[in-house]
């Protein structure tokens, strides 16, 4: 601070020796004033009030507030609100556009959804000022390191194959699979990171998004959501109205989101809290609401239940929740609170989530460390290491491996000095691994549980179950509810199902004393090395 009082005095001295100079010795007074701006520039930040914004939590300052953050984007500013400001965000379908850091302290917002312009239009983008970079990218190998190609800037990458579908969904919420894709960070040498899942002979599309080097960090703020009354219709209607983050290296701080007047009728949201299509993003102190759960007529013509968000990660490399909470964990009401899609490298830590999902695949490293997740539990497909530890799990199952996309892990599970309260307490008859795949259909990919499971400290409390319990199995049988299973032999299935290979197990106890079984499934049973890892 001396050092910056000590250039402005300077500079001011230098002014005013300057002013007592003739016009025609060159205009020192106006460089003088232009190294003063520059010096004390450091300091300015942005207020949503001198564009405009009233903060009485009535009038529209959405407008406003896009103006301030343009202003600050073009002079590379940053943002500060009003701690005790109540900005309203109106219905317009307005976006601000934030590229530079912004603490919005403790300021509220109100945010109201019973009547707006676009419902699918965002509230705040935070974006990147780097323009996209062209890159040609004609084939690629699964787990490829290296490419032979140097883009400007470190990229995220996001490549496309169109001529195969990956993740055709089983059920009622069936469908014809989605693209195969790839989200990669790809480096100036030519060096990817995030394992490549697919191998590629064609490559339909490329997308590099330079990556600044500089994180953005959006601090506190505390937004509150008079919910959507939408009339429910035929099929999925999702809500943004949201903060959506496209920007790699950004980093959320403390903000808070609460909902509110939510009826009986209503559509689903895709996540206030929304990160898309960008790598090295954390997500730090932030509480969220779990959504109502309203019903739909799904793809099969039968209802459904609408999965609805406040946090969501979708095709981003690098993705952390450290500290985050939400309301109740437990209220069966409420959907949970999060979903992913497509990620590479996902971090949970000391979080207190309802559920913790990852629909269409993660792949690299899942760590789910000193974490509470509520009454929906730990749900995973995908491919790599998945690790829980120094945790405590409530879900029906302690991991369960969705069965709509194949109950597919590819790789290995580590559970460490964890807890698991089977369905929250509620009388069960616990089944620790949940799969669900009879071979009989064409998920756009091989399945198979995890190759190698291992306990190394877990307790179950078992203790609030049925009559004539006989102990927990380790595994779920995959053929449950498939009646056209049971006389076709798990060779003979068109799109055979890969068990377990070893369960490793040390230092496990169950509150009802007995001891665990593998499987009510006979080929499971046999097919799974049980070691006891004690000795």
């Amino acid at each position: 601070m001396n050092s910056k009082r000590n250039a402005i005095v300077f500079v001011l001295i230098m002014a005013s020796f300057a002013s007592v100079l003739s016009a025609e010795a060159g205009g020192l007074p106006g460089l003088a004033l232009q190294v003063i701006n520059n010096v004390a520039s450091e300091d300015e930040v942005v207020t949503y009030e001198a564009f405009g914004a009233i903060g009485d939590g009535v009038h529209d300052d959405l407008p406003a507030i896009c103006k301030a953050h343009d202003y600050a984007n073009a002079h590379g500013l940053r943002v500060k609100t009003k701690p005790d400001a109540t900005y309203h965000l109106g219905g317009k379908a307005t976006t601000a556009i934030i590229a530079t850091d912004t603490d919005w302290s403790t300021s509220r917002f109100t945010i109201d959804d019973t009547e707006v312009e676009n419902h699918r239009a965002s509230l705040f983008e935070v974006r990147s000022l780097l323009k996209p970079e062209k890159l040609q990218i004609d084939r690629l190998a699964r787990d490829q390191k290296q490419l032979d190609v140097r883009p400007e800037h470190d990229c995220y990458v996001v490549v496309t194959n169109r001529k195969k579908k990956r993740y055709i969904r089983r059920g009622l919420n069936q469908n014809s699979g989605v693209s195969q894709r790839d989200c990669f960070i790809l480096r100036r040498d030519g060096a990817i990171e995030g394992a490549i899942d697919w191998d590629y002979d064609h490559v339909s599309r490329v997308e590099a998004r330079p990556m600044d080097e500089k994180r953005l960090v959006v601090r506190g703020g505390v937004f509150t959501t008079t919910a959507n009354r939408m009339k429910q219709e035929v099929g999925y209607n999702y809500w943004a109205r949201n903060i959506e983050i496209y920007r790699s290296n950004t980093e959320v701080d403390g903000l808070t989101h609460h909902v509110t007047g939510e009826t009986e009728v209503g559509h689903p949201y895709s996540g206030f809290i929304s990160v898309s299509n960008c790598a090295n993003v954390t997500l730090r102190n932030c509480f969220a609401t779990g959504h109502k759960t309203y019903k739909t007529i799904g793809a099969a013509g039968r209802p459904v239940s609408m999965g609805t968000y406040d946090y969501a990660a979708n095709s981003v490399v690098n993705f952390s929740m450290i500290n985050c909470r939400m309301d109740d964990i437990d209220d069966r009401t409420r959907w949970g609170v999060i979903g992913t899609n497509f990620c590479k490298n996902i971090l949970l830590e000391d979080c207190a989530l309802s559920r913790m999902d990852t629909h269409m695949g993660v792949s690299g490293t899942y760590v789910i460390r000193r974490c509470t997740l509520g009454y929906a539990g730990l749900n995973a497909i995908g491919r790599g290491l998945l690790t829980v530890e120094d945790s405590t799990l409530h879900g029906s199952a302690l991991i369960s491996f969705r069965g709509d996309y194949g109950s597919t892990w590819e790789g290995d599970v580590v559970i460490r000095n964890c807890r698991w309260i089977p369905a929250g307490g509620r009388s069960s008859r616990p089944q620790m691994i949940s799969v669900r795949n009879d071979g009989t259909h064409d998920f756009g990919y091989p399945c198979s549980m995890p190759r190698e499971i291992t306990i190394d400290g877990l307790h179950v409390d078992d203790s609030n179950h049925p009559e004539n319990y006989q102990g927990m199995y380790f595994f779920s049988d995959p053929d449950a509810g498939y009646d056209g299973a049971k006389n076709i032999k798990p060779a003979d299935r068109p799109y055979p199902y890969a068990f377990c290979r070893k369960l490793t197990v040390r230092g496990l106890t169950t509150a009802s004393g007995m001891k665990p079984r593998v499987s009510p499934n006979a080929a499971v049973e046999k097919s799974v090395a049980l070691v006891d890892g004690e000795g």
